[in-house]
């Protein structure tokens, strides 16, 4: 019986390679057997490499699997297929040529095989006119190269392959470097290879001649912090309840004083919890990471100048180099009237090119230069001849290029925009007002007096520096409402006497009515307005810098410091009326003005611009219900029936029943038998009724 089986097992390969898996020692023989079949047919392979063999690629999958078992006798194995891959890939039979790959990749599975080498060689078959094996093997590098460094950061393999990445960008095959380009930037988007490295090797690639390696490479600088919003959004949790159901639940029962409170605490808990449950992204975005930004921009804007690509790329280009000119704080005067030519209404994706000049404004440029572009912007959309969704684009344009660089406003400018306050258009009349709005905090003097508003804290101190100036603190603004000595404890204890206070409160009145609760947060403003009313501008400054000094701040007494600061927003200047009493700050108020703008802040319209007769048609036909049920629907008893004598009355050609009694009657009735019929008509339908 054993004698049948062994005789069986060289043709059999998958029953053979199932028991030298299981005991390798005992079939030595019949592997050897099989490795001696595998060099024939090798050595025939090589007279001719473009025949098809389905005999050696059985005995490569077979040798692949079992090599583990017979380490000594496979040593050259894999070195040997690497040379036949590299020799005659671009003539090789495609199934074959993907077996031999399929075998390699498992035996770097079973680590047999020097990652670099091998995936040096992947890189090199990625120029072959094979989708299959190149998605293959893009699928495998990206795995492999996450599978090395999944313990810990394998840095020698890391700088060889990108260094040899870098030769594969400048490729002459188009599809090598746009493969190698998708793998370098999946590893970026997968914390593997975020390094600085990664991120000036992918550089060259906004340089290509080819379109797709061009656009990739702009893509990726420009979709990096897209892709982690999406990222933090998408990631929340299914399980929480959300807000939505908290207020389900509270609005199908009984509403009392304790759930509206029970709702109020748990809408705040939902709340930090979902801060808590936030991944935190440590990685910077890959802009940041650039070593030479002012020379990228400068090469990226010579490429714009002499660019052929279509709209769309150009459109790419001009916003990356805004991007690093906004976040690098970059020199590149040339940039602002290149951009200055695009910008009239007619243009096509004009608001994402005034997106791009006020991205690309910043305090260190000229303010010579920036007007420009601002009376260019004025010239060209702020006139009565155009629209008002027009006009809006622009005010809103020249908002936050000024709200980047406020030295480039001049003070004629200003007083003419101010003047649309009153325009009989919402939109630039709001777009205006935001515009008055921010150079009461940045500068009121430069506003005529009736524009400026009761005067404030804030806007007393409010100045905007000169070109250059920079504005240094020895102390933190706003630390003179601290005291010296730290008061932790007194205040831990008031405060939990105030929190029994009001729990029993609580309970006392469960069901009653409302109760007035003093919040912590109003009875420090009280106090921090009295304490700063009186203290001239040299003692404030002299106690913030003490307080800076003595120690280190907690979370608590920055909270007041905040809070001072924004009561100043609020409160009169001396000697002026108080404009508001208190304000309620929430913790996730005033985020600071981001590096990106977002295409929102320039077309923002605060009223919605009325349809056209084609979107109103569209709507009116979408909301309309199939007409077929409001048919009458004819009732016969049998629907097989013939049609009756006053249905076929009805079909019959004119010429036929115009000598008719019936027709002939029907003409000839006078206004007095019109009136006669009218009334027996309505006197049967009422006794119709009346039954």
């Amino acid at each position: 019986m054993s004698g049948r089986q062994g005789n069986k097992l060289p043709s059999n390969l998958p029953q053979l390679q199932n028991l030298i898996k299981r005991d390798p020692t005992s079939y030595t023989e019949e592997f050897l057997q099989q490795y001696h079949h595998y060099q024939s047919h090798v050595e025939i392979f090589t007279f001719q490499p473009d025949k098809p063999s389905k005999e050696l690629a059985e005995l490569v999958m077979f040798l692949a699997q079992v090599a583990h078992c017979y380490p000594e006798h496979m040593a050259n194995f894999p070195q040997q297929l690497k040379e036949l891959l590299s020799y005659h890939h671009t003539v090789l039979d495609a199934d074959l040529r993907m077996t031999f790959c399929k075998a390699l990749m498992l035996l770097r599975n079973k680590n047999l095989i020097n990652p670099t080498s091998l995936l040096e060689l992947f890189f090199q078959l990625l120029r072959c006119h094979d989708k299959l094996l190149r998605k293959t093997l893009y699928t495998h590098i990206v795995s492999d190269i996450k599978n090395v460094n999944a313990k810990h950061k394998n840095n020698k393999v890391n700088t060889m392959l990108q260094n040899f990445m870098y030769t594969m960008l400048r490729d002459s095959n188009p599809t090598a470097a746009k493969i190698s380009l998708d793998v370098m930037i999946e590893l970026y988007k997968r914390n593997i290879w975020n390094d600085a490295k990664t991120v000036n090797v992918i550089t060259t690639a906004c340089f290509s001649k080819v379109t797709k390696v061009l656009v990739a490479g702009l893509k990726f600088f420009l979709g990096r912090d897209e892709d982690e919003k999406q990222d933090s959004d998408s990631e929340s949790d299914d399980d929480a309840p959300t807000a939505r159901d908290l207020m389900m639940r509270y609005a199908t029962n009984k509403k009392t004083t304790k759930r509206k409170k029970k709702l109020e605490k748990a809408m705040k808990v939902l709340k930090k919890q979902k801060k808590k449950n936030k991944p935190e992204v440590f990685n910077f975005s890959a802009i940041h990471l650039i070593h030479d930004p002012q020379d990228f921009a400068e090469k990226l804007l010579k490429q714009l100048e002499n660019c052929k690509e279509r709209f769309e790329v150009k459109m790419m280009l001009m916003d990356l180099i805004s991007r690093l000119v906004g976040i690098h704080e970059l020199f590149l005067f040339n940039f602002y009237p290149f951009v200055q030519r695009f910008l009239q209404p007619h243009q096509r994706e004009v608001t994402k090119i005034l997106l791009f000049a006020a991205q690309a404004s910043h305090q260190l440029v000229p303010p010579e230069i920036i007007q420009s572009v601002l009376m260019t912007i004025a010239n060209n959309f702020v006139t009565d001849k155009n629209s008002g969704e027009v006009m809006t684009v622009g005010i809103n344009a020249i908002k936050e290029i000024t709200a980047r660089c406020p030295l480039a406003m001049t003070e004629d400018l200003l007083q003419d925009l101010v003047q649309y306050k009153t325009h009989k258009n919402k939109n630039v009349m709001m777009s205006a007002r935001t515009l008055i709005h921010l150079f009461r905090s940045l500068n009121p003097e430069m506003l005529q007096k009736k524009f400026r508003g009761k005067p404030t804290e804030a806007s007393v101190e409010a100045r905007i520096h000169e070109y250059g100036e920079l504005d240094a603190k020895d102390y933190i603004p706003g630390a003179e409402v601290l005291d010296v000595e730290s008061q932790k404890e007194k205040g831990g204890t008031q405060e939990e006497d105030g929190w029994e206070s009001a729990s029993l409160s609580e309970e006392d009145n469960e069901d009653g009515e409302w109760i007035d609760v003093h919040h912590s947060s109003d009875e420090e403003q009280q106090q921090v307005a009295e304490k700063m009313k009186n203290m001239p501008i040299e003692e404030r400054k002299a106690k913030a810098a003490a307080v800076s000094t003595s120690r280190l701040l907690t979370q608590e007494e920055f909270h007041k410091i905040r809070l001072a600061q924004l009561s100043k927003e609020v409160n009169s200047a001396p000697g002026k009326a108080a404009k508001r009493k208190m304000i309620e700050i929430d913790d996730e108020e005033e985020e600071g003005r981001g590096e990106l703008l977002s295409l929102r802040d320039i077309e923002h319209l605060h009223k919605k611009p009325k349809s056209d007769k084609e979107t109103r048609l569209a709507t009116a036909m979408a909301g309309k219900t199939d007409r077929k049920e409001f048919v009458k629907k004819k009732t016969r008893i049998n629907p097989f029936a013939s049609s009756s004598n006053k249905e076929k009355k009805k079909n019959k050609n004119f010429m036929m029943m115009r000598y008719s009694h019936s027709v002939r009657t029907k003409n000839k009735r006078s206004f007095r038998e019109k009136q006669l019929a009218l009334r027996d008509a309505l006197l049967k339908k009422r006794k119709r009724l009346l039954k």
